[in-house]
């Protein structure tokens, strides 16, 4: 399964868990940020810089805010601000994720436990911020073009 990945400035692109990882400069074990929850995973803003270097089109600075969308269309949007721990949880004992498919997002001391998506299948870097700086989550209830284009 590939994650779209979504960008204002650089585009948008389909990675595969495998490649994701790959990209990212360091891995981690989860439970250096996440007491008692063991997996690989790898830093959100270390795997954002190391993909924006591969970008043809790049941003300048860093992103306003991210989206995540999981497959069941729960969707949290997060200010850039509260990402600074984030990591993305890409494997356990050796393995695939059984539960959180294909990739799962940990946001350490975000401001709700909700910034921690699960089976998350796109994600969305926005870099003009015109929503509230408070982070946003629930159930999605509407498609944009952009994405109707996407899915054909």
């Amino acid at each position: 399964m590939k994650i779209r990945v979504y960008d204002e400035v650089s585009g948008h692109a389909e990675l595969t868990v495998q490649e994701m990882a790959a990209l990212a400069p360091r891995l981690v074990s989860l439970e250096e940020r996440v007491p008692g929850v063991q997996g690989q995973a790898f830093e959100l803003k270390a795997w954002y810089a190391a993909w924006q270097n591969q970008q043809q089109h790049r941003a300048e600075g860093e992103p306003a805010r991210m989206t995540v969308e999981a497959v069941d269309e729960f969707q949290a949007s997060i200010p850039w601000r509260e990402l600074g721990e984030a990591v993305f949880l890409f494997e356990q004992n050796g393995e695939s994720l059984s539960k959180g498919f294909p990739i799962r997002l940990y946001v350490p001391n975000g401001s709700s436990e909700c910034l921690n998506v699960k089976s998350v299948v796109q994600i969305r870097f926005q870099y003009t911020d015109d929503s509230s700086q408070e982070a946003t989550y629930g159930f999605k209830n509407q498609v944009t073009l952009e994405e109707l284009k996407f899915r054909k």
